[in-house]
């Protein structure tokens, strides 16, 4: 067996970003706090598999979660600094992507 020369900390960072919404979620909530409806409207995902997205970003402190005392309750999610973190890895995602990807339309 070859033993991976791969960093832990950087399996474990890509382990996260890859795991599928992740990025997507964590690249919408870029943009400022936003509550449950709007990241599940402007996502592909149904509300139960954002709901558990959204823990685990939670728990893996890249996301925080904030109740507003209200009638009825208001919840939003914010980027931690963890979160914000990554703001430069994915504009340079975006800057790889628009400068390599071509999506079959484009032909």
């Amino acid at each position: 067996m070859v033993e991976s020369t791969l960093c832990p900390k950087f399996f474990k960072a890509t382990e996260i970003l890859s795991k599928r919404w992740n990025a997507l979620i964590i690249n919408q909530l870029l943009s400022g706090p936003q509550r449950f409806c709007s990241i599940n409207s402007s996502l592909p995902i149904s509300g139960r598999l954002l709901s558990e997205r959204l823990k685990e970003l939670e728990s893996e402190g890249i996301i925080s979660r904030e109740v507003f005392p209200e009638v009825p309750v208001r919840v939003e999610y914010t980027l931690t600094a963890k979160g914000l973190a990554l703001k430069n890895v994915f504009a340079e995602i975006e800057k790889w992507s628009k400068e390599w990807i071509q999506l079959e339309e484009e032909g």
